[in-house]
């Protein structure tokens, strides 16, 4: 080899170098997402009788937000608000997805996961899904590759659940194809009617030895619980719903393990604490709460089972964790499991009105906790109005992406607000109840659209919806539980917040 050839393998060599010092420089990013957790489960934020030293630990290594915000009360609209940047009211078929709905975010769609893959990062989804798979509702092969999937989206990995556990089909789906599939057990799924000869929780509610139905949950049975839906066939490649957690985590693990010289972002989406609550073994009886304490540990856990290996690769100090929740919390949402019950003084909500589905405080305000060691001050707590509309366009700073025109246009730049370096409020948060009504919330004052046909209280759930025919407005510096309607006496703050949510719905003020 001459003179020449050395000096250019030299620079060869030196330019790898300098590419993997500044890809090691650039933070993997995990967002961990907990489904129907509620701003008073965890210990950090005063909750009682569920022993969480793993997310305690996030807060006391890391920044916890007070007043976070999930985009929605319910999951689908939350979680594609999240993914997109944009806030789900603006499309249609965003509300809480059946588990054979088609794609809600299309390809066409820029996403989290193709910003994270445009600057040099490998992006996985791990856990609940319940943003459809396949092109058209009730169209998916099951048995074969399905048309479209996540990605399609920026994902290059992805081991998730079509929608939740209470929903079929009950199997994981790994990059597009069914995990496991049983070429004897073929999968037949349908939302409209059953299958002959497969038994239903309604007609045969002994099947149901694992969780019995309160309301709903009835249709097709799979493992000993009754569904949403009817199933047929699946054979060895039904899920356990005691093996949930570990089946999520351990493959998000083994995908940090194989990606550890490379900056990854996974978007890893918990089933906890969602119905049907049926725990691993080992978790059992870890609460004085009964199941649904018991699955907080179980998520508790599986947060600690990632920081753990994130130690044991040598990662834990160039990882950022963003740990929140898609909505609030709901205690009994179709299980006979005793939640209500067993709660024991617990306040899942802490010191807020309403729960999930709520347009009330405890439908979207949410826990949110960043860690990122080094770079977010150890045990602070920031009281910064946040909203999670926000992470897409505040990781992008982060990454100093370029997003394509058109890309997250509800997103707000709040990177330093989201490290807890700036406490400056947000100017507003919107909130999506489950019926729709929005809510506009600054730091002080909470408005609340009225509706037709209003209802007060979900009655199975058990759950106070914030519904009326009037507009509602209250002072939330004085009356956090919401309790006093000032409308009436506040006419000008009425029409000032009337008029800044108009803006917003009119994209006149992003």
């Amino acid at each position: 080899m001459n003179r020449k050839d050395l000096y250019l393998a030299a620079l060869s060599l030196t330019a790898v170098q300098t590419l993997m010092a500044q890809e090691q420089q650039r933070p993997n990013v995990i967002v961990f997402y907990a489904d129907d957790l509620g701003y008073g489960d965890l210990q950090c934020y005063g909750g009682k009788n569920v022993p969480t030293p793993n997310i305690d630990r996030l807060a006391a290594e890391g920044c916890r937000f007070d007043n976070a915000f999930a985009v929605a009360a319910t999951s689908t609209p939350s979680r594609y608000s999240l993914l997109t940047g944009q806030y789900a009211w603006r499309k249609s078929g965003t509300d809480i997805a059946r588990g054979d709905a088609g794609m809600i975010i299309r390809p066409e769609q820029y996403t989290m996961a193709d910003m994270f893959k445009n600057e040099g990062y490998v992006t996985a989804a791990f856990g609940k899904w319940h943003l459809g798979l396949g092109d058209k509702t009730g169209t998916q092969d099951w048995n074969a590759p399905l048309a479209m999937g996540l990605s399609d989206i920026g994902f290059d990995y992805s081991y998730i659940m079509a929608a939740t556990a209470d929903r079929v089909p009950c199997v994981f789906i790994e990059n597009g194809r069914v995990a496991n599939w049983d070429p004897s057990a073929p999968i037949e799924v349908s939302y409209e009617r059953p299958f002959p000869c497969e038994p239903t929780g309604k007609e045969h509610p002994e099947l149901c030895y694992n969780q019995q139905s309160d309301f709903g949950h009835n249709q097709a049975i799979v493992n000993g619980i009754g569904r949403i839906g009817y199933m047929k066939g699946g054979g060895r490649a039904l899920w356990k719903d005691e093996h949930l957690a570990d089946s999520i985590i351990g493959h998000a693990i083994g995908f940090m393990r194989q990606h550890r010289q490379q900056p990854f972002f996974m978007y890893l989406a918990t089933n906890d604490i969602h119905v049907p609550r049926f725990p691993n073994e080992r978790f059992r009886g870890k609460s004085n709460m009964g199941v649904r304490g018991d699955v907080i540990a179980q998520l508790d856990w599986s947060l600690g089972q990632v920081m753990q290996a994130l130690r044991e690769l040598g990662l834990d100090n160039n990882t950022l964790i963003i740990f929140s929740s898609d909505n609030g919390p709901v205690v009994n949402d179709g299980y006979k499991d005793r939640a209500a019950e067993l709660l024991n003084g617990h306040r899942p909500a802490g010191p807020l009105r309403g729960n999930k589905y709520s347009a009330f405080e405890g439908g979207t305000h949410v826990p949110a906790i960043v860690w990122w060691p080094g770079h977010v001050e150890r045990g602070s707590v920031s009281k910064a109005l946040v909203s999670q509309i926000d992470l897409m366009a505040s990781l992008g700073q982060l990454l100093n992406a370029r997003l394509p025109k058109g890309a997250a246009p509800d997103s707000f730049k709040a990177w330093d607000t989201w490290m807890g370096k700036d406490h400056t409020d947000r100017p507003w948060v919107v909130e999506e109840a489950a019926n729709h009504t929005l809510s506009l919330r600054t730091g002080k004052w909470k408005y609340i659209s009225p509706c037709e046909h209003p209802y007060k209280i979900m009655k199975n759930e058990q759950i106070e919806t914030g519904y009326d025919d009037k507009p509602q407005l209250y002072d939330l510096t004085k009356d956090q539980h919401e309790d006093h309607n000032l409308a009436d006496k506040k006419p000008a703050v009425v029409r000032e917040l009337q008029e800044q949510l108009q803006r917003v719905m009119n994209h006149a003020d992003q």
